[in-house]
């Protein structure tokens, strides 16, 4: 009984040293005013972040900090990251929030149909990243909203947007229709690059993906506009019409001097349009001229679609765009 007696005792003396610790100060205390973010380093220890923290004006004493981590912490290491500190936040839920790994989390967008040029230079100017990287082969980027931290390198950034499309195109050609005109996942990721530039409206994705697998079925010409362009400006807009000597060129993206699937693709396509090429529209659709509303008229016929044409041109001429 004496023997718990003394312990009882020593736990009510620790009890009263910590009450004393705390009411006088000697642990200090959070000072917070303001929404503040707060970054720790990978491999920062314990004692350089209460240092940062009472230099930061965020408490008034590393040493009561680290004293009260001791005292009251868990045993939890502390993440590396930026973290949000609020106004109200005590030294322990300071502690807590970077034991937790809760870090401000930001976020880059890359719309469907962004050639990698383009995502390489978003990427570039986003100064919260680190690291010099490559422009991303074509096509290698699944267009999405990413979450990233301060600091982080861009190419492991790249590296997610890479697996994230290899992840959807694989899923999406496990459960492709037995009518899909492609033979390869790499087919049906350059053929969805077509369809993501040729149409803004995207309920004509499927059947632009049906007329152009209709025509691979049949051995015509693709002569899609934007395979044209590509080697021109690696996917940048062109931002003129296409010249007739352009029309003309051979090389391997030109589907108007060339039959089949260009060498790769012209920009990086959206889950819709993989998801239209791998389930195309059933139809018998051989053409398509744009409608002057941002969509498109489609024909079976080359009679229908030169009528189409011309109405087209009227209209153009109507608008002044040509003579």
């Amino acid at each position: 009984m004496k023997k718990l007696g003394c312990i009882a005792g020593l736990v009510l003396a620790l009890a009263a040293a910590a009450a004393l610790l705390l009411s006088g100060g000697v642990l200090g205390s959070a000072t917070v005013d303001e929404e503040t973010p707060f970054l720790i380093p990978a491999g920062s220890s314990l004692s350089a972040v209460a240092a940062d923290l009472e230099t930061a004006g965020l408490i008034t004493s590393a040493d009561g900090f680290l004293l009260r981590a001791r005292l009251f912490g868990s045993s939890d290491p502390i993440q590396a990251g930026e973290f949000s500190l609020s106004p109200g936040m005590s030294q322990g839920d300071i502690l807590t929030a970077f034991q937790s790994g809760d870090v401000i989390r930001r976020f880059i967008t890359i719309p469907e149909g962004m050639p990698s040029v383009l995502v390489w230079e978003r990427l570039m100017a986003e100064e919260l990243l680190t690291g010099e990287v490559d422009i991303p082969p074509e096509g290698s980027i699944l267009p999405d909203t990413y979450a990233f931290e301060r600091g982080q390198n861009r190419g492991e950034l790249i590296e997610q947007m890479q697996a994230a499309m290899d992840l959807y195109l694989a899923e999406r050609w496990a459960e492709r229709s037995d009518t899909v005109a492609v033979d390869t996942m790499r087919e049906a990721l350059i053929l969805a690059a077509i369809v993501e530039k040729e149409t803004g409206t995207p309920e004509e994705r499927g059947t632009i993906a049906g007329l152009y697998s209709n025509r691979l079925r049949t051995g015509m010409m693709l002569q899609a506009d934007p395979t044209i362009i590509y080697p021109i400006t690696k996917g940048k807009p062109l931002g003129r019409r296409i010249r007739q000597s352009e029309i003309a060129m051979v090389n391997g993206y030109n589907t108007y001097t060339m039959l089949g699937l260009p060498d790769g693709p012209i920009t990086n396509p959206g889950r819709e349009s993989i998801a239209a090429v791998l389930n195309p529209e059933a139809h018998d659709y051989l053409f398509m001229v744009a409608d002057g509303t941002g969509g498109h008229e489609f024909n079976a016929t080359l009679s229908g679609h030169n009528s189409a044409v011309e109405e087209w041109f009227q209209l153009r001429r109507e608008r002044g765009e040509m003579e």
